[in-house]
């Protein structure tokens, strides 16, 4: 009995080999893998501000003094508006030590505001440069979470619906009359917004800050779809071929 098991076996090898020899194996499932994207140009609707209080001094509770003293102010005058938020950020104590002078402390903390209200974060970013001696180390428009998931919600239908018609176009034009969604993805183009970039050194102005100008502008929020249509196995005569 085993003796005739191995031989059966021997023999379905063997016939197996003689099938992929002569061409006969059964082939692999056809895919082919389609790509379409849907973009939008969406209005920034947020702004975000970054200014930073800076103070040198010989002694390093002097210097912290005055940086906390006007922090504190403008973290006040940031709460007496409700449509804005503010978070502080980036506290750091440093000994200079220049050749030529005295040794001393320089202290620096960073003040964020953000909100909706572009005029009224223009106006009082000015204010604190003015009146209260802060730094303004930079400003960046953005689409609101809300906003940008409506979008994506939208376009993702948009994608999707090109990407059918991709895959329906493929298989059509390699001869298959049926395809259905195999392995598919989609993504957007999320991005980290910037966060400014501290550079040492206390500045003084010479005079009043102008204005600050703004212009939001807008955002390309894009999805994409990659994915695979399986193609049938039962293919479809090409249009011209011959009889």
């Amino acid at each position: 009995m085993r003796r005739s098991i191995v031989l059966s076996l021997a023999m379905l090898a063997l016939a197996t080999s003689a099938r992929a020899a002569d061409g006969l194996e059964t082939p692999s499932v056809p895919v082919v893998t389609v790509t379409a994207s849907a973009n939008a140009n969406v209005a920034n609707d947020r702004l975000q501000a970054w200014l930073r209080a800076e103070a040198e001094n010989a002694s390093p509770a002097a210097a912290a003094n005055d940086v906390n003293a006007r922090v504190a102010k403008a973290v006040a005058r940031v709460k007496a508006l409700p449509a804005l938020t503010v978070q502080t950020s980036g506290y750091t104590t440093q000994q200079v030590a220049d050749r030529g002078r005295p040794v001393r402390w320089r202290v620096a903390q960073t003040v964020s505001i953000e909100g909706s209200d572009f005029a009224s974060i223009a106006t009082l970013v000015t204010q604190l440069q003015d009146e209260d001696g802060l730094l303004l180390s930079g400003l960046t428009f953005a689409v609101s979470e809300s906003k940008r998931r409506e979008t994506e919600d939208a376009l993702t239908q948009q994608a999707l619906a090109a990407w059918r018609t991709r895959a329906q176009n493929a298989a059509r034009g390699l001869g298959f009359g049926a395809w259905r969604p195999g392995r598919v993805t989609v993504s957007t183009n999320d991005f980290s917004r910037p966060q400014p970039m501290y550079r040492g050194g206390v500045a003084a102005m010479a005079a009043p800050p102008a204005p600050v100008p703004l212009e939001a502008g807008a955002t390309d929020v894009t999805v994409t779809v990659t994915g695979d249509a399986v193609l049938d196995t039962a293919r479809t005569p090409a249009p011209n071929a011959a009889r």
